[in-house]
């Protein structure tokens, strides 16, 4: 029986590539109609363009935009450092869309608007009643968990980290102030990462602890406190018109599904949640799903368990540094003495090196 595929996200789609150019023909399962826009996951650092690439997406079809330069900002400073190789910013619609638009062309199944209520006992159940029972599921269902396999609730922590994202359309003000960088804006308990997109639009997005957004009372509150305590911060949220503030809860940075069980792949946010600040979470996306797709052409359904152990312990120091940088950016008191010589050393480029998941198929 051929595989399937519980999410149409780049780890998912990444999967489908693989077996589909291996002749196996897998099927997707979406819960939505349309390709939706996904709020996390919109940088594209240079390693992960080379995975696109091996996967058949080239730079010049996700978008002309480059980004050249990290810009941090913390407790009143900033500093500026080029990175070693150009990256890029898109809309997750516009990402999602081109890998399973390419998965589909090679043959792969997508089935749309089907949404799966839980996952029990190698029985997957739909909304509308169905129940299937495939060998092998490759579950890539990013940060939304599905009842059965979902990961463990304390994975989020006493203070859990909420997701916020708003939109800015295109202005000369943020063409300006933003240009060709990617930035980090640091502050009590968060961080906002702000980059360009491919349609021009400036995308931020902020990773906050449930107690600050608390102590704020509501998402707008909280982001015109940001604005007068960062006002770099503020020249950037209120520049252009704005989009509706979305947002997802509990994002469970750092876990990492350290165990598996026979025919069950845990792809992308379900297999390894990195700090979003590390700029690798569609590294760990593609990288997961091309080398679970592997180990399942390899070992068949039984791979499974030794894949996700392997997994997990690549993953492991690429979290461990990235949660420890997490910790010293939300305390802009301490980190911002450290941004001048982060530049001037190249510790930038050594973060950067230090958390991503080499694209190993094995």
């Amino acid at each position: 029986m051929t595989p399937l595929i519980l999410g149409g996200g780049p780890a998912g789609a990444a999967a489908a590539i693989v077996l589909a150019r291996a002749g196996i023909r897998a099927t997707v399962l979406e819960r939505h109609r349309d390709t939706g826009d996904a709020l996390c996951g919109g940088f594209l650092s240079w390693r992960t363009l080379d995975a696109l690439a091996a996967l058949g997406i080239e730079r010049d079809r996700l978008s002309v935009e480059r980004i050249t330069r990290v810009r941090l900002f913390a407790g009143g400073r900033m500093a500026e450092a080029r990175l070693p190789a150009p990256a890029i910013a898109v809309s997750r619609r516009h990402l999602d869309t081109l890998l399973i638009d390419h998965a589909a062309a090679l043959g792969t199944g997508v089935e749309r608007g089907v949404a799966v209520r839980a996952v029990e006992e190698g029985t997957i159940r739909t909304a509308d009643g169905a129940t299937l029972t495939p060998e092998t599921l490759f579950l890539a269902t990013g940060k939304h968990d599905v009842r059965g396999a979902a990961r463990p609730a304390d994975a989020r922590g006493s203070d859990p980290t909420l997701g916020l994202r708003q939109r800015r359309s295109r202005c000369v003000t943020l063409d300006r102030l933003v240009g060709d960088a990617i930035e980090l804006h640091l502050f009590d308990r968060g961080y906002a990462g702000i980059a360009r997109q491919e349609d021009g639009s400036t995308n931020i997005c902020l990773a906050v602890h449930r107690s600050r957004l608390d102590a704020a009372g509501d998402p707008a509150r909280l982001l015109a406190e940001l604005a007068d305590d960062a006002p770099a911060l503020g020249d950037r949220l209120y520049a252009g018109d704005g989009s509706a503030v979305e947002a997802v809860a509990n994002v469970p940075y750092g876990w990492r599904a350290t165990a598996g069980v026979s025919g069950r792949f845990r792809l992308g946010d379900q297999a390894a949640v990195i700090p979003s600040l590390a700029g690798e979470g569609m590294g760990i996306a593609l990288a997961s799903g091309a080398s679970a797709a592997s180990a399942w052409l390899a070992g068949g359904a039984n791979a499974a368990p030794r894949w996700q152990r392997d997994f997990a312990d690549r993953a492991a120091h690429p979290l461990r540094i990235a949660g420890t940088v997490r910790a010293l950016a939300e305390r802009p008191a301490l980190s911002a003495p450290l941004l001048s010589i982060a530049a001037r050393t190249g510790l930038i480029h050594v973060i950067a090196r230090l958390t991503r998941i080499d694209h190993a198929t094995h």
